[in-house]
């Protein structure tokens, strides 16, 4: 970046310097004590509904930064960004990066050269001005010095940061609290193996990740043994199902693999399923134990418990007892009875918190797992609504219960997908609702502590009020922005469910 004008000698008050750039064809300047740093634009995370002027949130150096756009801040369409697009990383209490379509240099002028009156009565729309100057003293470029602490509180209507307790954890706002009904049954987390579904409860379930590529083979190991992986700050041994279960192993990975991370024996271990299905809380009465003849058959080799009965008796899950996946010997082994002891499972507390993962486009969401109900594919037959909102896709018949879906990409203004495989309904409840959200696909369930959820950005503001806090996966490159499942749908939205669902138990009667 080229330096131009007298520079500033040491304690010479008469010289300012600001930095300039461009967007489109104007030139504009910032002091330079409000600039940090001047990056790349980087890769962000977009926030639902979120203003033009806010292209999302980053991850830089392992902080949350708001990314604004000078262009949607001045009220212009935002350009694609180009290989002279940069970020300019403002000073502040909470810092916040500006990206526009090219940084020019840093000047330094004489004070008395900054004209202040005649900027302001020439400041255009979308402009709030400190000043302006004329570039290496022409009179034919001019550089406006932006106030942009103003411009950004115009465009964003700055929140309160009372939320040290997190809506997702323990001292959450009672907007956010979900009655929970102590026979809901037991909630499960479904998977495929050779074609069959098998199940773990989910309080055995630490994570559920997708398969990397990042395995380290254990020489003369057996089949059932993946190797080895990176797993936060330790060591995963990755054992597969398809061995554990008897079954042959594939022929190739299809790319759908899925790590399902528990604790086993009080030892953090990765069990490989060939792809996830679902959660569903399973009622008590359809859980039944392994029938007696088949557990005698079996002796202490019984890899399942307990079969639950879905669907109306259509779907039968196995339910696999956790410490009788591994023989005797190798149980052992993982509870540091071997030559070698095996990575400790990682320390929990009451602050662990966990959120079921999903997609929409390239982004990720989580929502507490506790308002989970269950998580299936999109039905194939979905029965529409006349009238309805946009958002509302129309109705399923789930075991009974008439369920209303909604479209979260339509919800969130995204554009719409085409339909095809991968699609998921995540049904969750609030203190009123009970609705199935369709999203892209779900990535599965993290487990994270509450002290490494950070607040969302003030700059957020109240339009996007719904994304509250979000989870820095930084290691992995990810940013998980965590919904508030109160403000899944505006008060009207809500209403427009409470008439709806008069209106079907009115039909029902």
């Amino acid at each position: 970046m080229p330096e131009a004008g007298p520079q500033p000698a040491a304690g010479d008050a008469s010289l300012r310097r600001f930095l300039t750039f461009r967007s489109g064809a104007d030139l504009y300047a910032l002091p330079a004590e409000e600039v940090l740093e001047i990056i790349r634009v980087p890769p962000v995370a977009h926030v639902p509904q979120a203003t033009k002027s806010l292209m999302g949130m980053a991850n830089l150096r392992g902080s949350v930064l708001p990314v604004a756009s000078l262009a949607g801040l001045l009220g212009r369409d935002r350009a694609d960004a180009s290989p002279t697009s940069r970020a300019i990383v403002l000073a502040g209490a909470s810092p916040v990066a500006l990206a526009v379509d090219a940084v020019e240099a840093l000047v330094a002028i004489e004070a008395r050269l900054l004209e202040t009156r005649r900027s302001k009565l020439a400041a255009g729309p979308g402009e709030h001005l400190h000043g302006a100057f004329r570039v290496d003293g022409t009179r034919a470029v001019i550089a406006k010095v932006l106030d942009i602490q103003a411009m950004l509180a115009a465009a964003f209507v700055s929140r309160s940061r009372l939320r040290q307790g997190l809506a997702v954890g323990p001292g959450a706002p009672a907007a956010s609290q979900v009655p929970t009904d102590p026979d809901t049954g037991q909630q499960l987390v479904i998977f495929e193996v050779a074609g069959q579904e098998f199940a773990l409860a989910l309080e055995v379930v630490e994570e559920i990740v997708p398969a990397t590529d990042r395995v380290a083979a254990i020489p003369r190991s057996e089949a059932l043994v993946r190797g080895v992986a990176p797993y936060r700050d330790t060591l995963l041994p990755l054992f597969s199902l398809r061995g554990l279960l008897g079954f042959a192993a594939a022929a190739e990975a299809d790319g759908r693999e899925k790590i399902i991370v528990s604790t086993i024996g009080g030892v953090l271990v990765g069990l490989v399923a060939d792809r996830m299905r679902s959660i569903v809380s399973a009622e008590r009465e359809l859980v039944e134990p392994l029938p007696p003849v088949l557990a005698a058959r079996m002796g202490g080799e019984a890899r399942v418990e307990s079969i639950y009965r879905g669907d109306g008796g259509r779907r039968l899950v196995s339910i696999l007892a956790p410490n009788r996946l591994f023989q005797e010997d190798v149980m052992q082994q993982l509870g540091g009875g071997g030559d070698r002891p095996a990575a400790p499972a990682p320390e929990t507390s009451e602050r662990d918190l966990e959120f079921l993962v999903f997609r929409l486009g390239d982004d990720e969401f989580g929502l507490p797992i506790e308002v989970v109900d269950e998580v299936a594919r999109v039905p194939e037959r979905i029965t529409r609504v006349p009238k309805a909102p946009k958002f509302l896709e129309g109705v399923i018949n789930l075991r009974g219960d008439v369920l209303p879906l909604v479209d979260q990409r339509r919800r969130f203004d995204m554009p719409k997908r085409a339909e095809g495989a991968g699609r998921h309904v995540v049904v969750v409840r609030t203190e009123r609702h009970r609705a199935g959200l369709i999203v892209d696909s779900v990535s599965g369930v993290l487990r994270t502590a509450a002290d490494t959820i950070e607040p969302a950005p003030d700059l957020t503001g109240e339009a996007t009020r719904l994304v509250h806090a979000v989870v820095n996966l930084e290691a992995a490159g990810r940013l998980v922005l965590l919904l508030d499942p109160a403000e899944l749908l505006s008060r009207s939205e809500r209403s427009l469910l409470d008439a709806f669902a008069a209106k079907t138990k009115q039909a029902a009667s």
